[in-house]
């Protein structure tokens, strides 16, 4: 919000307000003596105080034949209507002898614009805001931060019955931030960054919960190493940046991320501990490590990544060596005993553990096709016994069903 005039109901605006309208009331304020500010777009009049009502009263611009084309002097005053930067510069008022009464240095700008402003705590005990102007006013500014708690206690109330009203210190070295100091983890503030220049402010309200707004800083004196006999792992420590209060109540968990330098893709991992061993790393292959932090309990946000440190894991010397010792052994042996036969066999230069493995394949491969096999000449086994039965009926049985089949009288 942005107004020319202080009238502004809340107390911490109305305290922003009186400041702001203390300000730019009056031009000396500002450091520039003889200098008046107008706004651009619109009329600008420029007083001759040391003329009298009846005298005649010339005005002339620095540098310049004539006065701006549309300008007009009423009562002494030089009006210049609808002001542009091309009008800004310096001006003089004269008497009818010439006689200089006044000289003024005029700059146009603007209004100030409500303000950009984002805040963040880097530890549970302080946080800062910083903002930025959403207009260029071409004139001087100056900000008014201020604060205010919004949930109170009982006896908070008492001693503060206009509710508690504290200011947002700024740091020379740091400009466009402030800190509140001492905060409380589990309250709520409300900041009011009040924009000022020489012809109004504008403030913006915004609402800050300490859960919300915590970053850490990143992690500090991060080291990678690599592990020796180990082709495969790096160790990584760190330390808690120097700005988080080392309390056992708020603790910090990591994140950290590598990866080979010649790859683009990270692979991550989380942890609570100061230090981890990272074991799918490249043999021989330099890798890039950065770490990051957050609250334990997962409160506000991830802090940035750390600043990069590099190693490379140890290359497997072991295996290397035995390899190549292998390899010249078995060269040297074919150079010396050249194979006789007329179609010499390719060099078989297979694993021992290799055969074996092909060995099983195969034996259990051929248990499955004899237990294939026999299960099916059971099968027909049974099926074939079963038949010759159903043939070899005695024939006695089949001679005393015809006879009980006839009647009494024909077998008499």
């Amino acid at each position: 919000m942005h107004s020319s005039i202080p009238s502004l109901g809340r107390v911490m605006v109305f305290l922003a307000a009186a400041l702001a309208s203390a300000s730019f009331a009056i031009p000396e304020d500002w450091g520039e003596e003889g200098v008046q500010y107008g706004q651009l777009g619109t009329d600008v009049t420029l007083s001759c105080p040391g003329a009298r009502a009846s005298s005649a009263v010339r005005w002339r611009r620095a540098g310049a034949a004539a006065l701006p084309e549309g300008s007009g002097i009423q009562q002494g005053s030089l009006v210049l209507p609808t002001a542009s930067p091309a009008l800004g510069g310096t001006y003089s008022c004269h008497g009818e002898d010439g006689s200089l009464l006044r000289s003024v240095s005029l700059r146009l700008g603007h209004l100030p614009g409500v303000p950009f402003v984002s805040c963040r705590a880097s530890d549970y005990e302080n946080f800062s805001c910083s903002w930025t102007s959403s207009v260029e006013t071409f004139l001087p500014t100056r900000y008014i931060t201020t604060y205010r708690k919004k949930s109170l206690t009982g006896e908070e109330k008492r001693r503060n019955k206009n509710g508690h009203v504290g200011l947002c210190l700024q740091d020379p070295s740091r400009p466009g931030t402030c800190t509140v100091h001492r905060s409380e983890f589990w309250s709520s503030y409300r900041l009011n960054i009040t924009e000022v220049n020489p012809l109004g402010f504008s403030y913006r309200l915004l609402d800050v919960t300490m859960q919300a707004i915590i970053k850490p800083d990143p992690p500090e004196g991060l080291v990678v190493e690599p592990i020796p006999l180990a082709p495969r792992r790096l160790h990584v420590s760190w330390k808690y940046p120097s700005s988080w209060p080392k309390e056992p109540h708020f603790q910090l968990r990591f994140r950290l991320q590598y990866r080979p330098v010649i790859h683009r893709s990270w692979s991550v991992v989380e942890t609570v501990n100061l230090s981890e061993v990272i074991t799918d790393a490249f043999a021989g292959l330099e890798h890039v490590v950065q770490v990051s932090a957050k609250d334990f309990l997962d409160a506000g946000n991830w802090s940035e990544w750390s600043a990069e440190a590099r190693a490379t894991p140890v290359r497997d010397l072991a295996s290397t060596a035995s390899a190549e010792t292998t390899t010249d052994a078995r060269l040297e042996s074919l150079a010396e005993e050249p194979s006789q036969a007329s179609n010499p066999e390719p060099i078989n230069g297979s694993d021992p553990l290799e055969k074996m493995a092909v060995l099983v394949s195969l034996g259990i491969f051929a248990f499955f096709i004899l237990a294939a096999v026999l299960v099916i000449t059971i099968l027909i086994w049974l099926r074939v016994r079963k038949h010759g039965k159903d043939k070899t009926k005695p024939s006695f049985l089949v001679a005393a069903t015809h006879l009980k089949a006839l009647p009494k009288a024909q077998i008499l």
